[in-house]
């Protein structure tokens, strides 16, 4: 089977209506780009798992410096994914919302399939 249509035609209607209600995608973009780093996924996804981990916490479980582990938290924090809060000398942190988990567990559930 090709996978091109054998004549170039398309469908203006739907075309049209498409284009109309075709929003903004750079906030979506920047979700996508911000987990399809294999460690900040990685982060994302043991966030989805507790409460909250603190910047040792995620370097022991990616095998990291905490600096690292840091640079890819603030990554996350800075596009809306993560929060974080400082507790003395510890900085915790957790999935931004319920949106996040979610996007995280459809991306897994599908990958399973």
């Amino acid at each position: 089977m090709k996978e091109v249509c054998e004549i170039v035609e398309a469908h203006e209607d739907i075309v049209t209506d498409v284009q109309q209600r075709m929003p903004d995608v750079s906030g979506m973009l920047q979700i996508f780009k911000a987990l399809a780093d294999e460690t900040r996924l990685k982060i994302a996804y043991a966030l989805t798992l507790t409460e909250r981990l603190c910047v040792c916490d995620v370097a022991e479980i990616i095998n990291s410096s905490s600096a690292t582990a840091s640079h890819h938290l603030r990554y996350l924090r800075e596009h809306g994914l993560a929060k974080s809060t400082k507790e003395g000398k510890l900085v915790y942190y957790a999935i931004a919302d319920e949106h996040v988990v979610h996007i995280i567990q459809m991306a897994y559930e599908h990958a399973k399939e």
